[in-house]
């Protein structure tokens, strides 16, 4: 029961929501993919729960929408850490931000083909 109460613990919500908050501005204010995709998923959210023949295709309409914002905020964290650690141009470096750059492009190849198998199937 102690140990749930230490989990529980309001301070320690208050604190991870502010954190998060702090995140979610930055990426609102500094990110410009970021900003693009939840342009597209504030329109995207209503039109799957409009589109969406049952609780579970809307789901999954959004879920990928959620998805592809998801990586591009991991990505954004990448080169985050990657420019933290050196500004130097490196081959380490320069791989660690492809990747995640691909991730993303990988997320948003998923919200087409969700999207389309979905909505044509």
């Amino acid at each position: 029961m102690n140990r749930l109460l230490r989990i529980l613990n309001p301070v320690h919500i208050l604190n991870a929501g502010r954190y998060s908050s702090r995140g979610f501005r930055y990426m609102i204010r500094e990110e410009r993919a970021f900003q693009q995709e939840l342009i597209f998923t504030a329109v995207g959210v209503p039109l799957a729960i409009w589109l969406g023949d049952s609780g579970v295709e809307s789901a999954l309409l959004i879920g990928s929408l959620l998805l592809a914002m998801l990586v591009e905020v991991l990505n954004s964290a990448i080169e985050s850490v990657v420019d933290r650690v050196s500004l130097e141009r490196s081959e380490l470096s320069g791989r660690a931000k492809d990747l995640g750059s691909f991730a993303v492009m990988i997320a948003l190849i998923n919200v087409v083909v969700v999207w389309a198998l979905v909505l044509l199937g």
